[in-house]
């Protein structure tokens, strides 16, 4: 009498189950960390640390730049390394912890932990960062981001305000054409450069405004987190029947430069991405107290009006070193100034999962309490 054997088939959700909980994921999680912070933290000599944090750790895969302009993969970036460590810690705890009312402290400190984690992570994908600079005097209602550009194209021949109309640079960097309702012309992106030098001279790319009297060369991006790229590009404006000619945009030039259309005036700029918002803040005064004898700061203070005719707000605040400004999901710094002490430069930061450290170290505290709490009793029951 023969015996067959038959394999059982396990289901694909049970297998990745136990993939996704397993120690040997953990161990090669803990690598590619190591890897990642290896060659991340080397890197910031040559990219600095905005761009090396931005390349190996805010970014799902590293690519490396090939000669014709491609890219191609080659190692699994921070969102894809911490990805795999939340989902392993989750996974493996769901599996093995043993939900019992003792272990419950030792369950909220790695609860904590997961959460602060986590977000640290939704920190670098979500958060939003930019700078508000006011001089003493005047108000603001909008923040820019100056690692970000945007070619803007404002219709100033309304009589009550102008629209502005913007161009992501990823639009630029593509090259194809871009074509709005609003726009009476097409915008032919031709070159684009993430940081040029601009100098006067003859062999201009472009044909009209500033752009044809000066020469656009590629240069290296700055490493410093203190200096700003300089973004340029070459873009050709074109009309259902006629070319307006080639302009050069860029940052570097100050000023916006006139177009136009039919006899319709349109400003073209290449500038930092704004950041509008439906309130102002107004100087008032600006304080920069230093050191005796030296130069030294020693603090700076800005007393600004918020002005908000939305809510009905208007009301002074003081921002000043470590006491900022909380407001309609923003968050306001003292970060510099300049001018005389005429300038003050305010660091405004968005970030929707704000609370999270603050949650996570709530819970890693209760963790660690209940837990000391539980052995102490445990503790004064065997000595009595």
């Amino acid at each position: 009498m023969s015996s067959r054997s038959r394999s059982v088939s396990v289901p694909f959700y049970h297998r990745a189950w136990t993939f996704f909980g397993s120690l040997e994921l953990t161990s090669v999680v803990l690598v590619l960390m190591m890897v990642l912070v290896l060659f991340g933290t080397l890197e910031q000599v040559h990219l600095g640390t905005w761009l090396a944090q931005k390349k190996y750790f805010s970014s799902w895969l590293i690519f490396y730049e090939l000669e014709n302009g491609g890219r191609l993969p080659v190692f699994p970036g921070g969102y894809t390394v911490g990805g795999l460590w939340l989902i392993n810690l989750a996974v493996s705890h769901v599996a093995r912890a043993r939900w019992e009312w003792r272990r419950f402290g030792l369950l909220l400190t790695h609860g904590g932990l997961f959460l602060l984690v986590l977000g640290q992570g939704l920190t670098q994908m979500w958060a939003q960062e930019s700078q508000m600079a006011i001089e003493e005097g005047h108000s603001a209602r909008y923040s820019e981001d100056y690692r970000h550009v945007e070619l803007v194209v404002i219709d100033t021949h309304l009589s009550t305000e102008d629209v502005v109309h913007a161009v992501p640079a990823a639009l630029l960097k593509k090259g194809r054409p871009i074509q709005h309702a609003s726009f009476p012309f097409k915008i032919i992106p031709k070159q684009f450069f993430q940081n040029s030098v601009l100098k006067s001279g003859s062999g201009a790319t472009a044909t009209m405004g500033v752009g044809a009297r000066l020469n656009v060369l590629e240069s290296p991006r700055v490493t410093s987190d203190d200096e700003m790229d300089t973004s340029s590009a070459v873009i050709e404006l074109v009309g259902p029947e006629k070319s307006y000619g080639v302009w050069l945009v860029s940052t570097g030039l100050e000023t916006p430069q006139t177009v136009v259309i039919d006899g319709t005036p349109y400003l073209l700029q290449l500038r930092p991405v704004r950041h509008y918002y439906p309130f102002s803040l107004h100087l008032k005064r600006f304080t920069h107290d230093r050191y005796p004898g030296t130069d030294i700061p020693k603090n700076f203070s800005s007393l600004l009006r918020l002005v908000d005719p939305e809510t009905g707000d208007d009301r002074d605040v003081l921002i000043f070193m470590n006491n900022p400004l909380r407001y309609r999901g923003l968050t306001f710094y003292q970060a510099s100034f300049g001018k005389g002490d005429k300038l003050s430069i305010l660091q405004v930061v968005k970030n929707p999962v704000w609370v999270a450290p603050y949650l996570a170290c709530v819970l890693v505290s209760l963790g660690l309490a209940w837990h000391f709490v539980l052995h102490l009793a445990r503790f004064r029951r065997r000595a009595a």
